[in-house]
């Protein structure tokens, strides 16, 4: 009898804690609020929903979509492009202004804009025309420029980085730092249908072994009337 209390345990248990390991086995995730006008990978997206990392999001004219993860919020303005890469944005073209406390940053081709500190910062990055603004809400950002991808500097320097103060804003030229090269796609980009691969093999492995705990032959009666 013991044996058949413990596969009945188990068959209830385990549709249950499934979703909870799957869940809790991306802690990069972050949720996805809009009103409408939002697409994710070229389809439009409901009202809300959870991303992860490797999801385009895109924003249509008038529209606007925000995203809560932990420690961060961004609000992603009307017509713009961008990737989520779980501890980082890529923004492609538009406007974003983010809120952290998990130095949440954003990349823009070979340029970086980053907090300097854990506390809570707030900042926004445009990119339009090749054009690229930095404001500084609260707290100060770092500007830096990837050396794999930026022009040899004058000075023939390794690496490049500008502060912007709290309360300042900064403009970059994006031809002039980062080149003609073509812009890279998001290295997560390709990520987020490795999730999809995960999830349908796990979830296939848990249904064939819950139906194998469910249907198995039954276990003997307490009484056999067999002698």
């Amino acid at each position: 009898m013991s044996v058949s209390i413990l596969r009945n345990l188990l068959c209830w248990l385990m549709p249950l804690l499934f979703p909870l390991s799957l869940l809790a086995a991306d802690t990069n995730s972050a949720m996805l609020h809009g009103t409408g006008g939002v697409w994710i990978d070229g389809k439009e997206a409901p009202n809300s929903i959870a991303i992860f990392p490797g999801n385009e999001l895109q924003t249509k004219a008038r529209s606007i979509a925000n995203l809560e993860s932990d420690g961060s919020s961004v609000q992603i303005q009307p017509e713009s492009l961008v990737t989520f890469n779980g501890d980082s944005l890529t923004l492609e073209h538009g406007t974003v202004s983010v809120g952290t406390s998990k130095s949440l940053s954003v990349h823009i081709h070979c340029l970086l804009v980053v907090p300097v500190s854990n506390e809570w910062t707030q900042y926004s990055v445009t990119d339009v025309d090749g054009s690229v603004q930095v404001v500084a809400n609260k707290k100060d950002v770092n500007i830096r420029q990837e050396s794999i991808q930026r022009k040899a500097s004058a000075t023939g320097n390794a690496s490049q980085s500008a502060t912007v103060h709290e309360g300042e804003h900064a403009k970059r030229d994006e031809s002039e730092a980062c080149g003609a090269a073509e812009r890279p796609r998001s290295p997560t980009h390709t990520s987020n249908t490795k999730w999809i691969e995960i999830g349908s093999g796990t979830g296939v492995g848990v249904l064939v072994l819950c139906l194998l705990l469910c249907s198995g032959t039954s276990s003997q009666p307490i009484s056999p009337w067999q002698p």
